[in-house]
């Protein structure tokens, strides 16, 4: 059985916060120095408070912090960085269920078709990876089964209705980053549109757990 109740991660942080956090990890923020506009930083916060059991909830959060005209703009949508309840149980590699390694993946993604259906991230180069395969409600993160894939650990939308948002992950992830909201998702592709067309389609995505986060 998996756990029904937990703690729940507030969705919404400040860009400060993002930004410290990232910069305290010694990884690249994109400062538009030329203000060219929309050179974004994407982040999404994994729910540490959850101590790694499967929720099957859209608990952790996407982050999007890019300046236009000079002035910062940020957006925090609710998402899931973990695979859902149904591919925990229904395990399609041999090695286990995928779980994105927190970390900074410069250059990992561009604007492609999701699964050939709609423009989402699609990943373009390796990222390190979990694998867990034992069926006990719990992300297993053990070091000894990371590896460098790419097997497209993309970052889309769950319910494709406008003005509705998914509550449950089920099949929606078996490891990609998934923004709950369909209105959410219209506002991140604009942006990641937005971006493609002034810095080239070339996306980085760090990841952070919500324990690095002051």
């Amino acid at each position: 059985m998996l756990p029904k109740k937990l703690k729940k991660m507030k969705t919404c942080y400040t860009r400060e916060q993002i930004e410290s956090a990232v910069k305290l990890k010694g990884y690249k923020w994109f400062e538009d120095h030329n203000d060219k506009g929309y050179d974004v930083n994407i982040v999404g916060v994994r729910n540490s408070e959850t101590k790694n059991k499967v929720t099957n909830k859209f608990d952790d959060c996407i982050t999007v912090s890019y300046k236009k005209d000079g002035e910062w703009k940020f957006f925090c949508f609710p998402c899931t960085t973990d695979p859902g309840t149904h591919w925990v149980e229904n395990i399609l590699n041999k090695r286990g269920v995928a779980i994105l390694k927190p970390g900074q993946y410069r250059g990992s993604h561009k604007i492609r078709k999701h699964q050939g259906r709609y423009e989402a991230l699609g990943q373009q180069r390796p990222m390190k990876i979990y694998r867990d395969k034992n069926l006990d409600g719990t992300y297993d993160l053990n070091e000894n089964t990371v590896r460098e894939e790419n097997i497209g650990i993309n970052i889309h939308r769950a319910t494709k209705y406008a003005g509705k948002e998914s509550t449950q992950v089920d099949k929606w992830s078996a490891g990609c980053q998934v923004i709950s909201s369909n209105d959410h998702w219209v506002i991140f592709m604009k942006i990641m549109r937005k971006a493609r067309d002034i810095w080239g389609n070339n996306f980085s995505y760090t990841l952070l757990e919500s324990k690095d986060i002051s």
